[in-house]
């Protein structure tokens, strides 16, 4: 059996759509209680459209993050297909993405990676999406934060968890 702290820290990443609104708000919210509970993890986010690459987060997310404490410095970029190697659990807003990224999947590794964020939340429900605020007002981003905040500890727990498997 392999020594679990030489497995290297535990990868996240999030996928919405262009990487401005919802996936770099779950980054920022992620990598803070990563970093509370120190925990051997790094987190970041993509779109599946390159249609924003570079640019920074929405400015609604920005304030969003900011008005909860939250770092929020980002710049957009595009999900790759050679990525699925790098992340130990890629995590789409919803099932659009979900498909998305399960049809980009290069096998069954591939597509084992790719869960939907509120799936994380036990109280969640049915309707597993995490809606797109980008045509909304600020309310629509704060129920985006609230809808990642309830998935957070899901989350969390399958990085402990991953944290344990030598891989």
């Amino acid at each position: 059996m392999s020594d679990p702290a030489a497995r290297g820290p535990y990868r996240v990443t999030f996928v919405c759509t262009g990487n401005i609104c919802r996936s770099p708000m779950a980054e920022h919210m992620l990598r803070k209680y990563i970093e509370d509970e120190d925990l051997d993890a790094v987190v970041d986010s993509s779109g599946t459209g390159g249609w924003h690459a570079g640019d920074p987060a929405d400015r609604r997310t920005v304030r969003t993050l900011r008005r909860h404490g939250f770092t929020s410095d980002h710049s957009a970029r595009k999900f790759q297909r050679g990525w699925f190697d790098d992340y130990d659990l890629v995590i789409a807003l919803d099932a659009g993405h979900l498909r998305e990224l399960r049809a980009l999947a290069r096998d069954d590794r591939d597509r084992e990676k790719v869960r939907l964020l509120r799936s994380f939340d036990p109280t969640a429900g049915p309707d597993l999406d995490v809606p797109d605020p980008y045509y909304d007002d600020d309310e629509a981003f704060e129920h985006v934060m609230d809808l990642i905040e309830r998935a957070v500890p899901g989350i969390l727990d399958e990085i402990r968890s991953g944290l344990k498997d030598p891989r």
